[in-house]
């Protein structure tokens, strides 16, 4: 539903999955939305492009003026320079933050998490996290409480795995399917019995706009957790194959040993290797605080999700025998 209001917000990240998904978002409900990046970008659209670095304090704070909300969803590309430019970016986003008097909003991620939190997720479970990776991200949330003292205000909405329209840096996109190449089969990281949740970024994005929407009863620093869709390997198979239409669709385990064999020359399949504890037990996320604050979650029927996200990453081809469900 758009709603009329003169409330601005800057996306960091905007070029990307989970930016790009809420900066849509934002605009389809009456937001003003300014974005930084370093490309050359349309003038003619509804995003107010600024030239600039998430990395330069200053331009953060110069595109931050007048802005109610910086939604932080900027990442180092590909798993890599994590230790250099993480904690700086989210310092500059702080800092701005407290400078015009915004809410900060991060799509958060379960990296905070070790396997002594697993299964089920809740946003007080402990911050053990495994890898470096990880300790980075607890260090960031950390850093956003500590703000939160001195009246900086925070939101986190803590998702599963991200998938959806656009490709981005995701476990979809870059493991389970292989975007602009016809879909002949479908690769999965983990044991086909073993559940794991997944977040659809256009129910991420408007999950955002409606908690916005909630200031009021926000706290300071407020956390969220999005229960997505929480699906087995075998339940998420059977799924794309409705949604593709390709009811002979073959399951195959994800090629890990091939990325050892390649991680020491590669430094995102380094990264991607260390991951992999993430795929071996079962990650469930408790969505029960979001759904008492907002009641009802966004929250698109599977089929429809995967067979907008497939068709968006060109995987399908035209099939006359094709049968899509969309419910």
């Amino acid at each position: 539903m758009q709603t009329t209001t003169s409330r601005t917000a800057l996306v960091l990240g905007a070029t990307g999955g989970v930016g790009g998904a809420t900066a849509q978002a934002l605009i389809d409900n009456g937001w003003t939305v300014k974005a930084l990046t370093r490309r050359a970008m349309p003038t003619d659209g509804p995003v107010q492009w600024l030239k600039g670095d998430a990395m330069n304090a200053a331009d953060v704070l110069a595109a931050a003026a007048g802005v109610q909300v910086i939604v932080h969803a900027v990442n180092p590309p590909g798993y890599r320079d994590w230790e250099r430019q993480v904690l700086p970016m989210i310092d500059n986003t702080i800092a701005a933050a407290r400078a015009v008097g915004a809410r900060i909003v991060l799509p958060g991620t379960i990296y905070n998490y070790g396997p002594d939190a697993f299964p089920l997720l809740r946003e007080e479970s402990p911050h053990n996290a495994p890898t470096r990776k990880g300790e980075i991200r607890v260090e960031l949330e950390r850093r956003m409480a500590t703000a939160a003292r001195d009246g900086v205000r925070s939101l986190i909405l803590r998702c599963g795995d991200f998938y959806g329209p656009q490709a981005g840096n995701n476990w979809f996109a870059q493991g389970v399917v292989k975007p602009g190449k016809p879909l002949r089969v479908m690769h999965y990281p983990g044991p086909r019995e073993l559940g794991h949740a997944w977040a659809y970024l256009p129910d991420v994005a408007a999950t955002i706009v409606a908690l916005l929407d909630e200031e009021a009863r926000l706290d300071t620093f407020a956390r969220f957790h999005f229960a997505g869709h929480y699906l087995t390997g075998e339940t998420l198979h059977a799924a794309m194959r409705r949604a593709s239409g390709r009811a002979e669709l073959p399951l195959r385990a994800f090629a890990w040993p091939l990325v050892t064999l390649a991680a020491p020359f590669s430094e995102t399949l380094r990264e991607l290797r260390k991951m992999r504890y993430l795929w071996r037990t079962p990650i469930e996320l408790d969505g029960t605080r979001l759904r008492e604050l907002l009641g009802t979650v966004p929250s698109t029927p599977l089929e429809t999700a995967l067979h907008t996200t497939l068709s968006s990453l060109d995987t399908l081809e035209p099939r006359p025998d094709a049968a899509v469900t969309s419910r």
